[in-house]
């Protein structure tokens, strides 16, 4: 089993190559916009730096969202037309989902929170037990200081992503809201684990189908009025 594994939910850009063995090789380049430039380059890498050609491939698997649109569009496009030109199967990740395991192992007896930050003070947050099993769904969430109040009243809960920073301060009284002092950003490294479950369990996208989940509609800026001269 080969898996080539992409995630460019936020900054940047991010590759993994994983087999039987797990995790072989990893190109990650974090910047301020993520391009299919970039992602290109990091992908031939990434392959061939591990002694590896893209016909080697088993699966193509990709970071689903949520996250940035212009980043989710880059990565899913990117995907599928390598597992058009390579007549490969193409599996789908939950960014969350992704994030969530990168912490699981080093937090014991906690609940995970990732945060993708969605502007003003709304984020894409799920939560996970320590088993990365979801214990809340993933949606768009406008933070308030209640927000996740019944779960941490009995729950200790890590709050990290680069949306967390603007819960930071709505609970800085409750002491079991943890935030790593860390940024947090979603990698292919668990896009790939993720992805090796799913390519055991047959879980196969409809490549010509696929879209993004990008959670709610891109709003673009409302273009500018043009001046009339007299």
């Amino acid at each position: 089993m080969l898996i080539l594994a992409i995630d460019t939910s936020t900054r940047g850009c991010s590759v993994s190559l994983t087999n039987e063995t797990g995790v072989v090789s990893v190109y990650e380049l974090f910047t301020d916009k993520s391009s299919s430039a970039m992602l290109t380059t990091l992908i031939a890498g990434c392959v061939e730096n591990a002694g590896y050609t893209l016909s080697d491939l088993d699966a193509v698997a990709v970071a689903m969202g949520p996250g940035s649109y212009t980043g989710l569009r880059v990565g899913v496009s990117t995907a599928k037309g390598l597992c058009y030109a390579l007549d490969k199967p193409l599996l789908a990740i939950n960014t969350l989902e992704a994030m969530a395991l990168q912490l699981a192992p080093f937090y014991p007896g906690h609940l995970l929170c990732p945060m993708i930050d969605a502007r003003r003070m709304e984020v894409y947050a799920a939560v996970f037990n320590d088993q990365n099993e979801p214990v809340l769904p993933t949606q768009a969430t406008i933070l308030a200081e209640n927000s996740f109040e019944d779960l941490l009243q009995i729950n200790k809960m890590v709050f990290f992503g680069d949306g967390a920073a603007k819960f930071k301060s709505l609970v800085a009284d409750q002491p079991n809201a943890l935030f790593p002092s860390a940024d947090i950003y979603p990698s292919s490294k668990t896009i790939a684990l993720l992805a090796v479950k799913a390519f055991d369990a047959g879980k196969f996208e409809d490549v010509a189908a696929f879209e993004p989940y990008y959670l709610k509609d891109f709003m673009s800026p409302a273009p500018r009025k043009s001046k009339t001269l007299a």
